[in-house]
């Protein structure tokens, strides 16, 4: 059985000419989370060591 998703020599890619900006923004949007909840934790880290929790 062939395989559906076989490239043939007729198709190829060449490097660097695909858009990337979707995975650009989405990859600064998990950046962007990614350190505003390191922030929150370290925030409450820092109020449960002063309130003595």
């Amino acid at each position: 059985m062939a395989n559906p998703q076989h490239h043939t020599d007729t198709d190829h890619h060449e490097h660097g000419t695909m858009d990337a900006t979707g995975h650009q923004r989405v990859f600064e949007g998990f950046v962007r989370v990614s350190a505003w909840s390191i922030v929150a934790s370290i925030a409450i880290l820092i109020f449960m060591a002063l309130s003595n929790a």
